[in-house]
């Protein structure tokens, strides 16, 4: 008779576990959007909300219509492929109202080090410093031009 009151619990126990089942799809269905795993793992209908947003970043191209003596000079240095806004930011305004919208001067101390802080997992062949030791605060610029780093800030190499 133990045998038989064991095996009532083990039809209990599986048919709670099969109503949560059957709750948690109900559930599911009615918070994962439609459009979810359309196109993979993300929500289709997110594409065209986010193309719906203002855009914010002017391109390349706009940077170095106006500024063809900076691209003359990054062209030659390390940061070549490296487009304007990756670290100046948005521009879009700027491009539309050049006068009136001023870039804010960048702060080289914490700016290049977002892509060049020392780091195991970076390539060996790509310039890494240690910041505290390298210029221990110092803006980058003091002695280094930022569009051509290898050039120091008086023009020579």
């Amino acid at each position: 008779m133990n045998g038989f009151k064991d095996i009532e619990h083990l039809f209990r126990f599986a048919g709670l576990f099969v109503i949560a089942i059957l709750v948690f799809l109900v559930v599911r269905g009615f918070i994962v959007p439609k459009s979810f795993g359309e196109y993979g793992h993300y929500r289709a209908a997110a594409i065209p909300q986010i193309a719906a947003l203002p855009l914010h970043y002017a391109g390349h191209q706009a940077c170095i219509s106006c500024h063809s003596d900076i691209q003359a000079v990054k062209s030659k240095g390390m940061h070549a492929g490296v487009n304007c806004e990756a670290c100046h930011g948005a521009l879009e305004k700027h491009v539309l109202d050049p006068i009136n919208v001023v870039p804010v001067k960048l702060n080289t101390a914490v700016l290049c080090v977002r892509c060049h802080a020392a780091s195991a997992a970076k390539p060996k062949s790509f310039p890494q410093v240690n910041a505290a030791e390298h210029a221990n605060g110092i803006a980058c610029e003091t002695c280094h031009n930022p569009h051509s780093p290898a050039i120091d800030a008086g023009g020579t190499k």
